[in-house]
């Protein structure tokens, strides 16, 4: 069977994926990352970090921000939920189930 070219749009979930792996993973070896396309027009990118207990969510994200700034305009573009909780956090969370099993797009 031949191998499918992977389109443009798995093209940002993979730069996403491997920027925070490579700029963030390595001083948080416990987080999970997870980045998913949602819809054509959107990436959702999840971190579940012990790390994260006892920081405000305007701490949380300026780190991730900081790495995510790096990528192209076209790709940052694309992220339309940047979700960061602690394992605690993750089990109650109400966007955290929305990631696991999203509500249909209408795209």
């Amino acid at each position: 069977m031949a191998r499918r070219k992977p389109s443009p749009k798995d093209a940002v979930v993979r730069q996403l994926h491997e920027a925070l792996k490579r700029h963030y993973q390595p001083a948080h070896s416990a987080a999970k990352i997870a980045v998913k396309r949602y819809n054509s027009a959107s990436v959702r990118v999840r971190i579940i970090d012990p790390d994260f207990e006892g920081q405000s969510l305007t701490a949380r994200d300026d780190a991730i921000w900081e790495i995510l700034d790096r990528l192209p305009d076209e790709v940052r573009s694309e992220i339309g939920l940047l979700l960061l909780l602690t394992p605690r956090e993750a089990e109650t969370s109400l966007m955290n189930l929305e990631f696991e099993k999203p509500a249909a797009s209408p795209l």
